[in-house]
């Protein structure tokens, strides 16, 4: 029974039919007044102990209520899954909230990887161009292709999740990601370079794809929300401390200790992984491959049948195998691409990708403008620039996922409250009206898509247009022109810090809002809605990091930031639409996915 803070009387109902061996006086007591039953326990249907505090609301379960179902070390699944410290359970939606927030915790450890890869380099651009012999439009390069690997390689890993199971994934990709982060630290050459940190990209960028699957493992849907913007800090931590740290290191120790300090986190995240995370993908139950033409089934296991079976037969068994293992390899990964025909899959993705592709142009801007006349920054206050978008993220983070659970909650409630109040027009009767009132919450993925997203279409937009004409001018409209130099461009930076700061405050509302509802409309394939948004917004941001630098020189960073702003801006019918038309396609999309 799903219990909330504006549902009393669902509380109260709990608790009374939950009275199977308590006194007459009990039951009079919560019929007289709540408060008789603060403190008290009683039995739940499914015999497990609860406790009614003062809003006649159902508490957190007791330490001494059954607990999740372990899995024999030797059973568990995932590579050296054995060596895994806490343990596998049967269901990984029972695990204690400790527990949940301690591998959300780890998955966010490791998705800081990706991110950071790409922020590191942002200061020290320059330096790569000079040292390898290279221009800066194709040391660009090395992140916009960085970007685009981590658009594409997520498919792959989120495919290969559902079959083998999210821990060896994880451990597998980190390794990849090690190896290929201490080539692009010894690389000799631009080329070698970009496709070492192409391949580095594509493998830590499991972690965006099969992370968010771990989060939709293990969290109900009634607080999904708060856990996925929880597990994003871990991305949007890489845009706050890389080009800081990038800054540092490449100013003091060269550009090739940025990619040394990458291979030494990447090092000890999988060592995190190895001990601390444990297989969180639901088993499922096995099925046996039917022969055609009637005939017995045939084994999984060739070893029992063996003696028994034709050569035929087990010709026929390893060529059904074969296909299997090439469907998984070939087709899977890209069929995931398909679910973007679904409009509210779509409409979601797009939305996202547009404001992924903004944040990736405005970060080549810090880069690029800063670096020139007339502010001539060094690499360490550069880096410094972007903490102000990063100190936006975190807050979003946390009181975002926490806000947008709160409104899937809500439309919950006020939806079921007018299906009783449309029941007793009807004059179904009161005992109608007391069954209605015991019904679990419906919850619905485009629920999340509300005040809370207004709020963010038009906060970032704004501030993308705020930055771009405060670094365009190099003086703010609203300074006073007999202002000493100095005191102009303090307020100026000052002012393009608010400016993204709001960005990312707005930006990251967004984010999170897609990644979750995402996982909530392919629920038994989360790691697949998510991975189609990767491969989407990552193409957006490999374009922009591509295009920026050139066009911020043609047209300047006013214009190019007008431009993406009004799109921004008018890109809000999307939230418009699926709050007309989501139900209808969430629906068809239901029907057709099973």
């Amino acid at each position: 029974m799903e219990v909330f803070d504006d549902d009393k009387s669902l509380s109260f109902a709990t608790a009374r039919s939950s009275l199977s061996s308590s006194s007459e006086e009990d039951l009079e007591a919560i019929t007289r007044s709540p408060s008789a039953i603060v403190g008290k326990e009683f039995e739940a249907s499914d015999r497990r102990p609860i406790r009614v505090n003062s809003h006649g609301q159902e508490s957190e379960r007791r330490d001494d209520a059954p607990g999740p179902k372990k899995v024999n070390r030797a059973d568990r699944r995932g590579l050296w899954a054995r060596f895994a410290i806490l343990a596998e359970v049967e269901d990984p939606h029972t695990y204690g909230r400790g527990k949940k927030w301690f591998i959300t915790f780890v998955v966010a450890v490791a998705a800081v990887a990706a991110p950071m890869g790409s922020a590191i380099l942002y200061p020290a651009l320059d330096k790569v161009a000079e040292d390898l012999g290279s221009s800066p439009t194709i040391t660009n390069m090395s992140i916009a292709l960085y970007m685009l690997s981590m658009s594409i390689f997520p498919l792959w890993w989120s495919a290969f999740s559902e079959h083998f199971g999210r821990r060896t994934i994880y451990l597998i990709s980190f390794l990849v990601f090690e190896l290929f982060s201490v080539l692009s630290a010894i690389s000799k050459s631009i080329g070698v370079f970009i496709a070492m940190r192409v391949l580095a990209g594509g493998a830590s960028a499991s972690v965006q794809a099969v992370g968010a699957g771990t989060i939709a493992d293990i969290w109900e849907v009634r607080e999904r929300g708060r856990a996925m913007g929880i597990f994003y800090l871990g991305p949007l931590c890489g845009p706050l401390f890389a080009p800081i740290v990038g800054g540092i290191l490449s100013q003091e120790l060269g550009w090739r200790s940025t990619m040394w300090l990458l291979a030494i986190y990447g090092g000890v995240t999988l060592i995190f992984i190895f001990f601390a995370l444990p297989e969180t993908l639901k088993k499922r139950k096995e099925v046996t491959i039917p022969a055609p033409n009637g005939e017995p089934r045939i084994s999984q296991d060739p070893g029992n049948d063996r003696a028994t079976i034709s050569s035929r037969r087990s010709i026929q068994q390893k060529t059904v195998k074969l296909a299997t293992i090439t469907k998984m390899i070939l087709v899977d990964p890209l069929k995931t691409v398909l679910y973007l025909r679904f409009p509210p899959v779509f409409l979601t993705v797009y939305y996202a990708s547009i404001t992924f592709g903004s944040l990736y142009v405005l970060n080549i801007s810090v880069q690029d403008t800063f670096h020139r006349a007339p502010y001539n920054f060094p690499d360490l206050i550069v880096g410094l620039l972007y903490i102000p978008a990063s100190l936006g993220y975190f807050l979003a983070s946390l009181f975002g996922g926490r806000w947008m659970d709160h409104i899937m909650r809500r439309e919950a409630i006020r939806r079921r409250e007018a299906e009783e109040e449309a029941k007793r027009q009807r004059g179904a009767g009161e005992e109608a009206e007391h069954s209605n009132s015991n019904r679990k919450l419906v919850y619905r993925p485009e629920d999340r898509m509300r005040e809370n997203a207004w709020l963010g279409s038009v906060v970032y937009p704004c501030a993308l247009i705020w930055y771009g004409w405060t670094a365009e001018k190099g003086v703010f409209w609203l300074v006073p022109v007999r202002e000493s130099p100095l005191v102009v461009y303090l307020r100026l930076i000052f002012l393009q810090m608010i400016a993204s700061f709001f960005f990312g405050c707005g930006s990251m509302l967004i984010f999170s809002m897609a990644t979750t509802m995402l996982t909530e409309f392919m629920p038994r394939k989360s790691s697949a809605g998510v991975a189609v948004n990767n491969f989407v917004r990552n193409i957006f941001s490999c374009v922009g990091g591509i295009v920026a630098a050139p066009i911020i020189k043609a047209i300047g960073d006013g214009w190019i930031f007008t431009i993406l702003g009004l799109w921004a801006l008018s890109s809000c019918v999307v939230i418009w639409a699926m709050r007309r038309f989501g139900p209808r396609w969430r629906k068809s999309m239901d029907a057709k996915l099973k």
